[in-house]
């Protein structure tokens, strides 16, 4: 895997860094509407607080379309709801358009939801000349377990599917999630994944430098043209 590395004291460090560098980003963007892909997971919790309390008047987030590279199959108002969290800490401290705001229907049939997801998809997203939809960004972190969105090790014919979306579930709780693909991820412009803590250590040095087992873990197959991992240093401490 090419990519760029940057490491930071703590997970604070480094959602203030890539707040302000998002900021930075979206001013030099040319095109008038912008699709970005959130993540769960705390370090998102971060960033999403440094979006709402230092960035609600800089940033012209009505250019933005937000959607999730993964979702749980719950309700938004549930604590596991990845949408629910944005929305809490920083949808609606900023001046984001509700047409902006496609998020997976937690509370649906998985099934059905996957098909109308991909629809939502198509209808918002530029594709490609393959016809795969295109990303400005996406947003990812990395699990103990080298999963990255909700593709897991045990589901790793996610990577390379050809749908845009997946049924995923969870190896120890069982709980279904709504996924995008290797594919779709793999087809946008821009990837940073954001990992911290130390648990993610060894996975991590063996992904970044593909030694060990990395060809079992989900987040090492993720070969964007732009894939950027921002770190701590608990995180790094096997680079």
């Amino acid at each position: 895997m090419t990519a760029t590395t940057k490491i930071f004291e703590d997970p604070m460090a480094v959602a203030a860094y890539f707040a302000a560098e998002f900021a930075d980003w979206v001013q030099q963007q040319h095109s008038e509407n912008l699709t970005i892909a959130l993540s769960g997971g705390t370090t998102p919790k971060i960033l999403f607080q440094h979006w709402a309390s230092q960035y609600a008047d800089t940033i012209d987030w009505s250019r933005i379309h937000f959607f999730w590279g993964d979702e749980r199959c719950v309700p938004p108002n549930d604590s596991d709801s990845n949408y629910g969290v944005a929305k809490s800490l920083f949808l609606d401290s900023v001046n984001v358009p509700e047409k902006n705001v496609h998020r997976v229907l937690g509370e649906s049939d998985p099934v059905q939801e996957r098909l109308r997801y991909e629809q939502i998809i198509r209808e918002n997203v530029d594709v490609d000349d393959s016809g795969i939809p295109q990303f400005d960004l996406v947003i990812l972190g990395m699990g103990d377990d080298g999963h990255t969105a909700s593709i897991f090790p045990h589901e790793s014919q996610f990577l390379t599917s050809q749908e845009f979306c997946e049924v995923a579930t969870h190896p120890d709780s069982g709980q279904k999630r709504i996924t995008l693909t290797g594919t779709v991820l793999n087809h946008a412009k821009r990837i940073v994944f954001l990992v911290t803590g130390d648990s993610k250590a060894n996975v991590l040095s063996q992904v970044l430098h593909r030694t060990g087992d990395y060809a079992k873990f989900p987040a090492a197959h993720v070969q964007a043209a732009d894939v950027r991992f921002y770190l701590d240093v608990a995180a790094a401490k096997d680079l």
